[in-house]
């Protein structure tokens, strides 16, 4: 068993809010916590903790409690902030929601977490009110934080000046988010993350990230995704840094804030950092005053990484992560010169690892000649192990051992300098630009096509080493269907990451004699043709 080369760090026994805003110091009060690029207003840290306690005072006069389910459909901005943490501070559960989400995938999460309240933006005010019309929200219980007619909106609620309620639920057990991951396999789930999980992956990432009051971080991973949500929002907080947000991601825009806001700390996925390699117009901009950027969300190879790094004279890190895991597991530490940017870094404080061997089931523990063991899944058990997937327990059990570790689904190696590598993933899971697609999800949707008779999807790699949606089709026989078709079809029915990206008509889907898809014999097929 693997455990960190970091000391434990105590993990505080409190809520989310109590951890982030408490020991605010009357210093701290007035520094900034988050700057709008839009407007250029700021937000001090003081104001943002009356607004959080004033937006969970509002939510508490109006029925919301420890038991309430409350979705949460918005871009990066500063309200954002005061939202999450004014439902976390109220006891409240937030499941927070992919922005690019059609009304029907809005509708199921919303539906399956059993939210009763939604908040959102009146750009996406379309797709939530046909959402939420559809589980039985009520308009007032649809709250259009910058206003629309015949629903509250976070000015009014700011204003009533309602007082925080007294609130006591254990940290430990209490669920304080649900985001929506696929886990190792199959269609989204909510993963039930406490309050201790997600105080715990900020203190564990104090002991790698080495972020301080100085910095500004320029936030354009969005908060409604994990990474977003701990290491950019709540590990900022902690830590005093100013937040710049960006509500989607352009690479002039993205270019123009670091340069306008003197942005030091950039936390991205690999498509940003081949953009910042290889793009022509990164060179119009002055950026010097980065000095790091960290990676994750998924694989970022090594070259690509080290040619951004040369670039824009920043140190390039890596994390590895998933939702189950708060979501780090492991980081690059900033005092590590001699960890090679290619791997994922090392364990986090408080945490145990296993490596197994996928074909036996046994432990690997030995390192060989050349420095690594030999590839295993990688199994984790710490204080950020979620406690499980919503009203799953089949998913559940399949993913989370008797022992308490978390089976990853991802293979790794660990290296005798004492940091990991992820090589391969046992899951088929894609991974397109941080974002899990499910191709079972995917599947389900084509194969209701009424010209396609089977379908099966798997991640390929495109021209910069990205992995993308692709699917295989068998057409109905004497049927017109053509690859513009397929594409367009799904396309009109998913948010744009789940857009199948590649298409290849064959004549019949492998499948194993329990029915199961060999994704494996599409992945040789795929590498024969390359």
């Amino acid at each position: 068993m693997f455990t960190s080369s970091f000391p434990d760090v105590e993990i505080p026994d409190v809520g989310v809010y109590e951890y982030l805003f408490s020991s605010l110091t009357d210093d701290e009060l007035g520094e900034v916590a988050l700057i709008d690029p839009a407007s250029g207003a700021e937000t001090t840290y003081g104001a943002l903790r009356a607004q959080v306690n004033t937006f969970a005072g509002a939510l508490a006069a109006r029925g919301v409690d420890t038991e309430t389910v409350v979705g949460l459909l918005c871009p990066n901005a500063p309200a954002f902030a005061t939202v999450f943490h004014g439902i976390l501070r109220v006891g409240a559960i937030v499941t927070t929601i992919n922005s690019l989400y059609t009304a029907g995938e809005i509708e199921k999460q919303l539906r399956d977490a059993g939210a009763t309240w939604l908040i959102t933006v009146t750009p996406l005010l379309p797709q939530a009110k046909a959402a939420a019309s559809a589980v039985g929200i009520a308009d007032n219980h649809l709250i259009v934080l910058d206003g629309a007619e015949g629903h509250p909106n976070l000015r009014d609620l700011l204003t009533e000046q309602s007082p925080a309620p007294e609130v006591t639920f254990d940290p430990a057990t209490h669920i304080a988010v649900l985001p929506y991951s696929s886990g190792t396999t199959g269609i989204p789930k909510g993963v039930m993350l406490t309050h201790r999980n997600l105080v715990a992956n900020v203190q564990q990432c104090r002991a790698s990230i080495d972020l301080r009051d100085t910095d500004r971080v320029l936030a354009v991973l969005p908060f409604f995704h994990i990474y977003g949500m701990t290491v950019l929002l709540n590990l900022a907080l902690r830590q005093r840094a100013s937040l710049v947000t960006m509500p989607k991601f352009d690479l002039v825009e993205f270019l123009t804030n670091i340069q306008t806001h003197g942005c030091t700390y950039l936390y991205i996925a690999p498509p940003i950092a081949v953009a910042l390699a290889k793009h022509p117009i990164v060179d119009q901009f002055d950026i010097s005053t980065v000095h790091t950027v960290f990676s994750g969300a998924a694989p970022l190879d090594g070259d690509t990484a080290e040619a951004a790094g040369r670039r824009i004279h920043a140190r390039m890190m890596q994390g590895y992560g998933m939702s189950e895991l708060s979501p780090v597991s492991h980081a690059m530490p900033y005092d590590r010169d001699d960890i090679p940017v290619s791997s994922v870094g090392t364990l986090l404080p408080n945490q145990e690892c296993k490596l197994i061997d996928t074909e036996t089931g046994e432990e690997i523990t030995e390192i060989g000649d050349g420095g690594t063991t030999k590839p295993g899944e990688i199994w984790i058990k710490g204080p950020n192990v979620m406690l499980g997937y919503l009203n799953k327990p089949d998913a559940t059990a399949e993913t989370l051992d008797a022992d308490g570790f978390l089976h990853t689904g991802d293979v790794g190696v660990y290296h005798e300098g004492g940091y990991f590598s992820i090589v391969d993933r046992v899951k088929e899971l894609i991974k397109y630009k941080g974002y899990q697609i499910a191709p079972a999800e995917l599947e389900a949707l084509l194969l209701s096509h009424p010209k396609i008779m089977d379908a099966a999807v798997i991640g390929v790699l495109d021209d910069d080493k990205q992995e993308i949606p692709k699917a295989f089709i068998v057409a109905a026989p004497d049927s017109v269907l053509t690859e513009e078709d397929v594409q367009a079809f799904v396309a009109e029915n998913v948010a744009p990451h789940k857009k199948v990206r590649r298409v290849e008509f064959i004549d019949v889907i492998p499948k194993s004699t329990s029915g199961k898809i060999l994704r494996k014999d599409l992945r040789a097929r795929e590498t024969a043709a390359v």
